[in-house]
């Protein structure tokens, strides 16, 4: 093994870096640990282009899951990277794709050890680096697992920088590194850009950002039959592309998807991902630059290909401090379900939840407080249905599913809520079934900014060992996949008018919108249809407007929906912001996650549903 040694997050200019290639090709993979490792299979074949493929797989809640693994003696690193490896390097290999990924979490040298070993399976003869934070203290017989007792922060482009220049490696395996430091890594290394020409940063840095959540950039998590705009056949979004980019030197971006791919390269699916957890785009603050989004736009080239412009650094350029995530205890979960179905189901469940929160009180008086309750088919996104419930062909609800969701700071406290749950089955409303409860430990990733001279990273990099390798078993096939991809007719649009005014009507038929997480905070965007509709539609949506809307997600119970929730609402702290490149809004609620997702007790921890909680609100536009 070739170990590195220590390095700060200070800044440091490259010394006569030389530009390698005059454009470059980087392909997203994966954009969250629950992709899909055939589609990028897919992305390998379909561009042979292709010089870097990036696996973005780790977020505040599979971090946390690796905290946990380590606490009860398992690898903190991404469990699936094997099976990623296993299919894609065959292929990576041959082609010359460097794969460049974050799957280290919190143990990347044991990721690495994974890595060569189906490498070595393979009979492939392959480098793979790794990159890692280590903390002040770290000594050569500290434990391997440098996330193990500590915190994780956010590192910028410079470790991966590193190891491509050091190591000319197949594989990087890397710990916490910003999504968008993943791509913009490799243009510093192949352009030679340096890190003081903030301007080509910001541009790289944003092709990162576009492309880190895989398949939301080019059709997915878009298609929604409930909207003209954005409906599409299921047989075209079954064949969805990965989104890759090609960039040159002077920082021309051209977003793309496979040639003839099925799903949707669009400006609007542009503008959605564009927004997506960024708050204030005036200032969206990575390790490496501070980029200004809101002059940024797209224009379409052709049905698989984006051209982007109008990113430019900030005026702040850099952030001087670097956000860190640091593990803390958070409790313990309990939860439970149970169906109920026909006649009277709605009371039922009603009388399933007073009987349970009675029965935690009697044992633990105060800890019913602790539980949310919500009816899935009813209630559990808060989406509002113009009535008290949806109606069934008798006029009621006839299939409905409780859930109880609490967070306790004692094991005995959710192991009673666990126990009294069970107890439906004998001691609660007639024809309840189905019966899941569950029980966990839960960790919260608490964030706090902390100096770049105090964050420490090292490199690694072994190779696969000769005599160890096996044969392959059977050649690659380069052509099988390309051979049964559809070619899709050219999408047909519906005309765009603009929105009625004076009348009640669905947000739905005025915008389109993407909701995404960053803490206890929730971000929505807002982008209209016909883009001159977003003058009337700021006069509408307010501070108020927006705080009444996510209102009825601060309900405890499903008993009573009157009662007082003030003080919750006084927490929330709402911001709007203007986009002009793209005629959109982008708004951030703050304190409306119940926690956040590593601790919330609400059926969708990220909040990804209230965009259509908002978009179902009725509003006249003037």
């Amino acid at each position: 093994m070739d170990r590195d040694e220590v390095h700060n997050c200070e800044i440091k200019l490259r010394h006569n870096p030389w530009r390698n290639k005059e454009k470059v090709f980087i392909g997203c993979g994966a954009g969250f640990r629950g992709d899909r490792p055939r589609a990028a299979l897919k992305l390998l074949e379909s561009v042979p282009e292709l010089d870097y493929l990036v696996l973005e797989c780790l977020a505040e809640r599979t971090l946390a899951d690796g905290y946990k693994k380590i606490m009860f003696g398992g690898e903190g690193y991404d469990p699936r990277i094997q099976e990623w490896m296993s299919l894609l390097l065959p292929l990576a290999v041959q082609r010359g794709v460097c794969i460049i990924t974050n799957m280290g979490a919190v143990d990347t040298l044991g990721a690495q050890k994974a890595v060569l070993g189906v490498a070595t399976d393979l009979g492939l003869k392959i480098t793979v680096s790794v990159a890692y934070e280590i903390p002040p203290s770290k000594t050569e017989e500290d434990s391997p697992k440098h996330g193990m007792n500590g915190a994780s922060t956010y590192l910028g482009s410079a470790p991966i920088v590193h190891c491509l220049e050091k190591y000319n490696p197949h594989v990087v395996i890397t710990s916490r590194v910003a999504d968008a430091a993943l791509f913009l890594a490799p243009m510093i290394y192949e352009f030679g850009w340096r890190q003081h020409e903030f301007e080509l940063l910001a541009k790289g840095a944003l092709v990162g950002h576009l492309l880190e959540c895989g398949c939301q950039l080019t059709g997915g998590y878009f298609m929604h039959p409930g909207d003209e705009y954005r409906d599409m056949p299921f047989e075209k979004l079954l064949d969805i592309s990965l989104p890759f980019v090609e960039i040159d030197h002077r920082g021309d971006v051209y977003l793309s998807k496979a040639e003839g791919s099925g799903g949707e390269l669009s400006v609007s699916t542009c503008a959605q991902q564009l927004l997506y957890e960024i708050a204030d785009p005036s200032c969206y603050i990575t390790p490496d630059v501070v980029i200004d989004l809101r002059e940024v736009s797209f224009h379409e080239v052709s049905e698989d290909r984006i051209r982007c412009q109008g990113a430019k650094a900030s005026n702040s350029l850099l952030p001087e401090k670097l956000l860190q995530l640091v593990p803390a205890d958070c409790g313990y979960k309990g939860w439970g379900e149970i169906s109920y179905g026909g006649q009277g189901c709605l009371r039922r469940a009603q009388a399933a939840e007073f009987l349970v929160r009675s029965w935690v009180n009697e044992t633990y008086p105060g800890i019913g407080d602790q539980i949310l309750s919500y009816i899935i088919g009813h209630d559990s996104l808060k989406i509002p249905t113009g009535d008290e419930k949806q109606i069934g062909s008798n006029g009621e609800n006839t299939d409905i599913r409780l859930r109880m969701d609490g967070l306790f700071e004692l094991e005995q406290h959710a192991n009673c809520f666990y126990h009294e749950f069970m107890a439906l089955y004998t001691n609660g409303p007639a024809g309840g079934g189905g019966i899941t409860v569950g029980l966990s430990k839960e960790i919260i990733l608490h964030k706090q900014l902390v100096e770049r001279e105090n964050v420490f990273w090292r490199t690694d990099s072994d190779q696969t060992n000769p005599s160890d390798l096996h044969p392959k078993t059977s050649p690659i096939d380069t052509t099988r996949k390309q051979s049964l991809r559809k070619n899709y007719t050219r999408k047909t649009t519906t005309p765009i008018q603009p929105a009625p005014s004076g009348v009640k009507i669905p947000l739905y038929k005025v915008a389109h919108s993407r909701a995404g997480d960053k803490s206890n905070d929730i971000n929505f965007s807002l982008i209209p249809h016909f883009s001159s509709d977003i003058n009337r539609l700021k006069k509408v949506i307010t501070q108020d407007w927006v705080k009444n809307a996510v209102s009825p997600l601060f309900y405890s119970s499903t008993i009573s929906k009157d009662q007082a929730i003030e003080n919750d609402l006084e927490g929330v702290i709402v911001e709007i912001y203007e986009v002009p490149g793209i005629s959109s809004l982008n708004v951030v609620g703050r304190n409306v996650l119940d926690g956040g997702v590593n601790c919330s007790r609400r059926i969708d921890r990220h909040g990804k549903t209230i965009s259509d909680l908002i978009l179902s609100q009725e509003i006249v536009l003037p």
